[in-house]
């Protein structure tokens, strides 16, 4: 079934807006800060997130005719951990920018254009991401969930730094129990089991960086 689209872009401006609150407010030294993605800087894990911003822009704007041939669960089963040089390539591309203040101003212009994008695509079209068709909703939704968890993974080295909103969380949250099979808790501790950033007997999902 695919997402509702005022749940999922309503869930993305509160991610985007988390991760523009969170960043907005870090020094250079902070952008140097260990994160729960191993071998990746803070700086490196907001490239990442730019990278996605960048992404929706361009799935958005380049409608598809359809039909979907993947949602917002099966999307994450096509991704498993270990794959490739990812890791590496994502390093070597926010070093090329010189510092990672270049990367968080470039995040402030674009994190509120995709979210512009979205709120304006057509809650009945399809768009191709990753050589994948998805529901707008349904592509909405894995930015989502993309947002939520490296916003949690930025913030180990910063205790007092709040957390996702709850719409934005909550929408993860059902992805991840969606991808389980089962019902899941709604917190930011058990987004953290399922994908695998803390110890769990919960069906564990190490993807996401």
């Amino acid at each position: 079934m695919s997402m509702p689209y005022r749940d999922a872009v309503t869930a993305l401006d509160r991610a985007y807006g988390g991760v523009t609150e969170l960043v907005a407010a870090l020094t250079p030294d902070d952008l140097l800060a260990p994160t729960r993605c191993r071998g990746w800087l803070v700086a490196d894990v907001l490239f990442h997130l730019l990278s996605d911003a960048q992404r929706a822009l361009v799935a958005l704007h380049t409608p598809d005719p359809g039909p979907a041939d993947t949602d917002h669960v099966s999307y994450w089963r096509s991704f498993p951990p270990g794959r490739g040089d990812d890791g590496w390539a994502n390093r070597l591309a926010a070093a090329a920018f010189g510092g990672g203040t270049a990367i968080t101003r470039l995040w402030l212009e674009t994190a509120p254009a995709a979210v512009d994008a979205a709120t304006r695509a057509d809650p009945g079209g399809f768009a191709r991401t990753q050589g994948k068709v998805l529901a707008v909703p349904d592509l909405v939704a894995t930015f989502v969930l993309e947002a939520v968890v490296h916003h949690l993974d930025m913030t180990v080295a910063f205790p007092a730094a709040a957390p996702p909103a709850r719409a934005a969380v909550e929408l993860a949250g059902r992805t991840l129990a969606d991808l389980a099979g089962e019902e899941l808790p709604i917190s930011v501790e058990v987004v953290l089991e399922a994908t695998g950033r803390t110890s769990s007997e919960r069906p564990s999902f190490p993807l996401l960086g």
